[in-house]
C-alpha cells in the first residue's frame, strides 16, 4: 500500500494499515522514548500510548508526508508527560533564569570516541541537562521548541544545555584520559 494510501485507510480505523504503520514506526519511536526516559519497558508503554493518542487523532494529521515527524513529536510529548506523572521532571518547577553567560566557546579536540561511551555519558547527565541535550542534539528540537515543550524560559533552557554541554564534555575527557 502507498504512504498516502497507508494514511487515508488509518484515518477510516482500518486496523491493519494501523499496524503497518506501527511496524514502520515502532523501532524509531522507541530509541526516541528511550532516550528520554531511560527504561525500556517505560519507553515501549509510552510508545504504545503515544500509537494510541495518534490514531485517535490522525484525522487531525494535515499534509500526509509528515507521518514520522508527527508520529515522533507525540512520542517526545508522551514521554515527557509520563516523566511529569512519575514526578521526574520536578527540576521544572526550579525554573530561574541563570546569570552565567551561554557563549558557546566550542574548540574541537582530535578525539576519536566511541558511541557507547557517548550514550552512556548522556545518560549520566542529570535529567535537567540529559533531556534538553537529547532533545536539542538528537531530536533536533530548537531551544525554542524544547523550552515551549518544557514550560521554562527560553534562556534558561539555553543555559542548561550549555551546561549539559559543559559536563558532557567534561565527563568525555575524563574517561579519554582514563
Amino acid at each position: 500500500m502507498e504512504r498516502p494510501e497507508l494514511i487515508k485507510a488509518c484515518k477510516q480505523n482500518n486496523l491493519k494499515a494501523q499496524m503497518q504503520v506501527y511496524q514502520m514506526y515502532k523501532d524509531m519511536l522507541y530509541n526516541v522514548s528511550y532516550r528520554i526516559v531511560k527504561n525500556e519497558h517505560d519507553a515501549q508503554d509510552t510508545v504504545h500510548d503515544a500509537f494510541i493518542k495518534a490514531f485517535q487523532n490522525i484525522s487531525k494529521l494535515e499534509n500526509d508526508l509528515n507521518l514520522g515527524p508527527w508520529l515522533k513529536r507525540i512520542v517526545v510529548n508522551s514521554s515527557l508527560d509520563f516523566l511529569r506523572q512519575k514526578k521526574k521532571l520536578g527540576w521544572l518547577q526550579e525554573s530561574y533564569e541563570f546569570t552565567e553567560s551561554t557563549k558557546e566557546n566550542d574548540t574541537y579536540e582530535d578525539v576519536t570516541l566511541k558511541v557507547e561511551e557517548v550514550k552512556k555519558a548522556i545518560n549520566n547527565l542529570k535529567d535537567k541537562y540529559r533531556i534538553i541535550m537529547v532533545l536539542y542534539l538528537i531530536e533536533d528540537y530548537s531551544h525554542k521548541e524544547i523550552a515551549e515543550q518544557l514550560g521554562l524560559k527560553e534562556s534558561t533552557v539555553r543555559n542548561q544545555y550549555v551546561r549539559g554541554k559543559r559536563l558532557l564534555k567534561q565527563q568525555l575527557q575524563n574517561s579519554v584520559a582514563l
